[in-house]
């Protein structure tokens, strides 16, 4: 356990260590960096541990105009700056594996840029809040002034900042008959912004300076989702009426009904999205039952739910059991790969035991209290990420033909003796961001995953699918280049698109994420062109985000292979 620890595969490897900038060891301090602002030498790791640097130069900006004065002088003196959060990402869009980061100083946004302003006075209410704040912070705030959000990703541990980036999203379109509430979208998070502050070039002062975007300027949108090649210091999102809601978790619903053909009758997914609009999918390989999470607006306790005033409601899934972490020891560091079907079946009866051990099968409370629910604590692994936007009344047929094919490539490697996959495939269905939710005349996110086809308003909804496997899992990127290949041969046309999930794993060859050059330089830039008006494609956003940015003070090796 403790290689696995070290490796960040379980428990987690936190870099609390820090080097003062002068303090011995700490190495030579960038020439001529502002006074007055905290600068000292950190460790950089991410979720999966896939990517971990030692000693990384590290600034802790108090306000938005030291980060802008940062950036200053990292463009006179020849370096990069990078926003860093929580770390809670699996693409190298900040560091990449392997680099040493030379040249290159960390912004960390969430020891002093994390304040938070609610305005109830307008309608829709408004938050302003800095971006260095985390999720679980910002709901809780919001929740005191009995506001809310319809869905939002599962970890309190990501930053606004970063989930803003990336388009971080939950799981939820509107149920039969619901009506979609003000202030409130079943798209992406950033599909909430009604104005964001950034530090953007400015070419009559030659110097960056702060600059306040509104949703209703055209150029916001490559801002909106910027895949970390922008930096944001603050936004104004709109925020609705809070919701209590009911989460009832069934472990008992074969795969074989759930993920049933499109059409089919009985306890499937659409019949679910249909009652509640909002449903999550985790099912361990090698397991007959998934774990489904079923979220539907209730706002009086239903008779037999446990009423919930915290998120966080799985404990068990929230840390590692001596059983399971001798079969992680046995399979990553051992080499047992027969054993994967014993853990996926192990790790589902621990869920199964734990949803009646403490009483969480079926809860209700406040919105943030039900679907936030994964603490740092739990399994590190890596994962790979797409949404197919496609039509609603297709939703089932889109997760069968997935499932009948990933189950199909399970069983070939099987027959081999090869398990590439050991974690759970997770599904869920959101909305589009639909400009309108932010109000008349709000621009289109550019390079959300969830942006609307013009082209095709009969593609209204997105299935997002994530494998999940432990890091350095032999053939796992073999497997999930398969799957890629196939979900982009699949799911076009009339019928669907593919877009890749920003924070996650992509463009894969058999050796590594993230290299598959064509797909990188044609493909991708094509899913998020195809459909759109003229002035609001991939390479309009690119020009936007390069002209506001022209020395590339914000960038990594990733995104100057993506966004050159």
């Amino acid at each position: 356990m403790a290689r696995l620890a070290a490796a960040g595969v379980v428990g987690g490897w936190t870099p609390i260590y820090q080097i003062a900038a002068h303090a011995q060891g700490a190495g030579t301090t960038p020439p001529g960096f502002p006074a007055g602002i905290t600068l000292y030498r950190q460790a950089f790791q991410n979720w999966s541990g896939e990517i971990a640097v030692a000693n990384v130069w590290t600034a802790a900006p108090e306000t938005p105009a030291d980060v802008a004065t940062i950036v200053n002088w990292a463009r006179a003196s020849g370096y990069r700056v990078r926003p860093r959060g929580y770390m809670h990402n699996w693409s190298p869009l900040t560091l990449e594996a392997g680099n040493a980061a030379q040249q290159v100083v960390l912004l960390d946004m969430t020891k002093s840029l994390t304040k938070v302003w609610v305005d109830t006075s307008s309608r829709p209410a408004r938050v302003t809040a800095q971006t260095g704040v985390s999720l679980e912070t910002l709901l809780a705030k919001l929740e005191t002034h009995g506001l809310g959000v319809t869905a939002c990703p599962a970890p309190g541990d990501i930053t606004l900042g970063g989930a803003l980036a990336i388009g971080g999203h939950g799981t939820a379109i509107p149920a039969a008959r619901e009506t979609q509430l003000p202030g409130h979208t079943y798209g992406s998070l950033s599909n909430l912004i009604l104005s964001l502050t950034a530090v953007v070039f400015d070419a009559g002062k030659q110097q960056y300076v702060l600059r306040t975007f509104t949703r209703s300027d055209p150029e916001i949108g490559a801002f909106l989702v910027h895949v970390g090649r922008a930096l944001i210091v603050e936004v104004t999102l709109e925020a609705g009426t809070n919701q209590r809601l009911r989460c009832q978790s069934f472990v008992d619903i074969p795969a074989s009904e759930l993920f049933a053909a499109g059409g089919s009758r009985g306890r499937t997914v659409a019949s679910f999205l249909d009652q509640s609009g909002r449903m999550e999918v985790i099912w361990f390989p090698f397991t007959t039952c998934p774990w489904l999470k079923v979220w539907t607006v209730q706002p009086v306790k239903p008779l037999f739910s446990r009423t919930v005033n915290q998120p966080f409601n799985y404990p068990f899934s929230d840390s590692i059991t001596q059983p399971v972490s001798d079969l992680i020891k046995r399979i990553v560091t051992r080499g047992e790969c027969q054993l994967t079907p014993l853990f996926g079946q192990t790790q589902m009866s621990i869920v199964s035991a734990g949803l009646a051990l403490t009483f969480s099968s079926d809860i209700w409370g406040w919105s943030r209290n039900v679907l936030q629910y994964i603490r740092p604590s739990t399994l590190r692994v890596t994962a790979n990420g797409y949404a197919v936007l496609a039509r609603r009344s297709d939703v089932q047929r889109v997760i069968a033909e997935f499932v009948q094919f990933y189950q199909n490539r399970v069983d070939v490697y099987r027959a081999r003796g090869e398990y590439p996959m050991n974690g759970p495939v997770e599904i869920r269905v959101t909305g589009l961001d639909q400009p309108a939710d932010a109000g008349s005349g709000a621009a289109a996110p550019l390079l959300s995953p969830l942006r609307p086809r013009p082209d095709r308003p009969d593609w209204n909804i997105a299935v997002y699918f994530d494998i999940l496997t432990m890091p350095g899992t032999p053939g796992a990127n073999r497997f999930y280049r398969e799957i890629e290949q196939w979900m982009l041969s699949n799911y076009a046309g009339s019928y669907a698109t593919v877009r890749p999930e920003w924070s996650k794993g992509w463009a894969y060859t058999d050796g590594a994420a993230w290299q598959d050059m064509p797909l990188i330089g044609s493909a991708i830039p094509a899913a998020f062109s195809e459909g759109q008006p003229a002035g609001g494609r991939w390479d309009a956003a690119r020009a936007v985000l390069n002209r506001y940015d022209p020395q590339r003070i914000f960038t990594s090796p990733l995104l100057e292979r993506l966004l050159p």
